[in-house]
């Protein structure tokens, strides 16, 4: 439940209401649990697949990977030597 939705209450005056009132729940339950998956998917997974990606565009993002491979072993480099002549 969000914050904005208030809790409404039924009068219960015997099992049918309570059973109908779960089966709404479920069935909204149901409802949000796919619009939560559809969501997730659509932030989680690449919509292009990677063949349908310009060979120029991969050749970008694979010097940009190394680009920044190459940063991260020169610091790594700078950092090793740095501490190695402190002993």
């Amino acid at each position: 439940m969000t914050r904005n939705q208030e809790q409404i209450t039924f009068p219960y005056s015997n099992l049918h209401d309570i059973r109908v009132q779960k089966e709404m729940l479920r069935r909204e339950i149901q409802t949000d649990d796919i619009k939560i998956k559809a969501l997730w998917n659509e932030l989680f997974h690449s919509k292009q697949s990677p063949s349908s990606t310009p060979p120029s565009k991969r050749f970008s993002q694979l010097i940009n990977t190394s680009a920044g491979i190459l940063d991260a072993v020169i610091l790594g480099w700078k950092l090793y030597h740095k501490f190695k002549r402190q002993r």
